[in-house]
């Protein structure tokens, strides 16, 4: 006897990062996607977070998850430790240069505190480097 399952995603392909706990407010941590990228997750509030790209689109280096959150007028946003470019982090926008971004992960915290992030990016951002 054969039997098939018919399976409807309700959400994209994840990964647990870690329980929410372990996330500090206002500083990042990188993970590790099972293709190679790298995603930088950051905690906002108590049960909010967001996850970018964590390759820096300017320095071209892994080190967006120990960048500077904070906001630029209003907006959440990251800092690259290296060149100091701002990053919205609702969409990865450049918020001092539009014409560099982060690609955006989606993310969510499920009942039971463990962080998840998506394996693709809903949000993609070219980078664009001048030369």
């Amino acid at each position: 006897m054969t039997t098939t399952q018919l399976f409807t995603a309700t959400r994209p392909a994840e990964i647990a990062v870690c329980p929410v706990g372990r996330l500090i407010p206002g500083r990042g941590v990188a993970a590790l996607l099972p293709d190679g990228r790298q995603v930088a997750v950051y905690k906002i509030d108590d049960d909010e977070v967001r996850a970018l790209c964590n390759i820096d689109p300017v320095a071209r280096a892994a080190v967006m998850s120990r960048g500077l959150v904070g906001d630029r007028a209003g907006e959440p946003a990251v800092i690259s430790p290296i060149g100091k470019q701002a990053y919205a982090l609702a969409d990865g926008r450049g918020l001092d240069d539009p014409s560099h971004g982060l690609s955006v992960f989606p993310a969510r915290v499920a009942a039971d505190g463990t962080v998840f992030v998506a394996t693709q990016p809903a949000v993609r951002h070219a980078r664009v480097i001048a030369a």
